[in-house]
């Protein structure tokens, strides 16, 4: 797959409207995660903090963190 294989619909002007994009291609496009998107947006200081929590390796799991907190 590579960009070649996208389509582009023009009107009677010759002006791009539209574009055809290989269902393998948009399914790549649209599953990001929420952490990738974020990542595109966040300012600088926000990516480092991202990062970060997205590399540790350590923590504990909802249960405990409800056992810990919730009661």
């Amino acid at each position: 797959m590579n960009i070649t294989d996208v389509q582009y619909v023009s009107d009677a002007q010759g002006n791009n409207i539209a574009v055809i994009v290989p269902i393998e291609l948009w399914q790549k496009l649209t599953t990001r995660d929420d952490t990738d998107y974020l990542l595109i947006l966040s300012s600088k200081a926000m990516k480092e903090r991202l990062l970060t929590a997205k590399n540790r390796q350590t923590g504990i799991s909802l249960q405990e963190a409800c056992e810990r907190h919730c009661t």
